[in-house]
């Protein structure tokens, strides 16, 4: 099982970014795809996750209203479409699979992990 995130960047406070997660080597069917970011020295925290079958998506209060999951089954591909960034969403952004079918927020839980990509929000 691979997943390879990707769009990160540096961008401007107000600004919006999309990042993408391909996942390949296997169907994730009822798996639930998760993302999460880490800043410098701080742990890594959920943002958003949700079943890759369908059905409600669960976000991190700080990114509510602001951060939408989607996914593109045809394309085995979830998307995190960040608006109104800010300059505390700087951080490495990671995108997880976790084979049990409920959205979980502990990181140790998921058992895939893409390899990261950096987001800049300038102030």
């Amino acid at each position: 099982v691979q997943l390879q995130a990707s769009g990160g960047g540096l961008v401007q406070a107000g600004g919006s970014l999309r990042l993408s997660c391909a996942a390949s080597g296997r169907t994730f069917g009822s798996y639930v795809m998760g993302w999460f970011r880490q800043a410098p020295g701080k742990e890594r925290e959920f943002m958003a996750g949700g079943s890759w079958s369908g059905g409600s998506t669960y976000y991190a209060d700080s990114v509510k209203g602001r951060f939408t999951m989607s996914r593109d089954n045809a394309k085995n591909t979830v998307y995190l479409q960040m608006n109104s960034l800010k300059p505390e969403d700087t951080a490495v952004y990671y995108c997880a699979a976790d084979r049990r079918s409920w959205v979980t927020a502990t990181p140790n839980e998921y058992d895939y992990w893409g390899q990261g990509t950096q987001v800049t929000v300038s102030s």
